[in-house]
């Protein structure tokens, strides 16, 4: 994707011209403080839909919404009535909701014998329970009125694991199961459902992460070609799971069907096993102190 520098008062979404159109369509987006939440509500509004931003980072999710054209309001996934209020803002913010992207997510890489219960629960509470709250709560006033889209936003390590980062893996298997067994259930109610999943993306989660030469072009991505597949999923309307860049979905699926030992042994041999277990922890000490800390 073309990530050049567009001129002011344009985005590069806008600049490119090749977005769907989702004029009138009123998102939420958690998680929208920086990262692929903000490249997320960056391409919505390209687009032509309004957005509303909420972040555990109160201040910096304002400042995110003022810069992008959005409106933004505190936001904690963990706790049911922080997110029904939100909710409840976006809507009477845009004049309804017709989609929620649930991004939040906190991402602890090391190993899991030495992984704090603490992170371990922040984790799941976040990238898991998170989700479901954001998933029920939006999904039963899209039920009422019998519209709307819910996008949970996984990982390919949802559905290939690696080490070192095992609550990670566990949490985002988790939210694609929950996904596809919605996509299912939901089945003919006029509520869509769709799970993305993408490589490792270029943002604060992989700080102190690299992948060799190879791996770094057929897995690393950044946040735009997330929100590219995210605005392009709205536009589909369709419930499904879908990967970003989409030959790690052909890896995904195809190594499903074989031995786990071959599955193991060709992990390693592409240096997958390296990106998560040889850290640079200088590099990564920011955001492991951010994800241990922050309440």
């Amino acid at each position: 994707m073309d990530t050049t520098m567009a001129p002011a008062g344009k985005s590069r979404y806008e600049i490119l011209g090749r977005m769907p159109k989702l004029r009138g369509r009123r998102v939420a987006i958690t998680g929208g403080a920086q990262g692929i939440g903000r490249a997320i509500g960056e391409a919505l509004i390209a687009a032509g839909a309004t957005v509303a931003l909420g972040d555990v980072q109160e201040a910096a999710v304002r400042q995110t919404a003022t810069e992008i054209g959005a409106t933004g309001s505190h936001l904690d996934v963990t706790d049911p009535a922080s997110f029904e209020t939100f909710l409840d803002r976006a809507t009477g913010d845009l004049g309804g909701l017709d989609v929620l992207v649930n991004n939040a997510g906190i991402m602890p890489i090391g190993p899991f014998l030495q992984e704090s219960r603490s992170v371990t629960r922040r984790t799941i509470e976040i990238d898991v329970l998170g989700v479901l709250t954001g998933t029920r709560l939006a999904g039963a006033r899209f039920a009422e009125r019998g519209s709307g889209h819910i996008v949970n936003i996984a990982s390919v390590m949802g559905t290939l694991a690696s080490p070192n980062a095992a609550t990670y893996c566990a949490s985002k298997y988790a939210v694609v199961g929950f996904s596809e067994a919605l996509r299912q259930e939901w089945r003919g109610s006029g509520v869509q459902i769709s799970a993305i999943c993408p490589g490792f993306v270029r943002t604060e989660l992989i700080a102190g992460m690299s992948a060799p030469g190879p791996l770094e072009r057929f897995l690393v991505v950044n946040p735009e070609d997330v929100a590219t597949a995210v605005v392009a999923e709205l536009a589909k309307g369709a419930s499904r799971t879908v990967f970003v860049p989409k030959l790690v979905g052909l890896v995904s699926r195809g190594s499903a069907t074989l031995p786990a030992g071959l599955v193991d042994a060709a992990f390693r041999a592409s240096g997958g096993n390296k990106v998560t277990a040889e850290l640079d922890r200088e590099q990564r000490a920011a955001y492991q102190a951010r994800i241990e800390n922050q309440e």
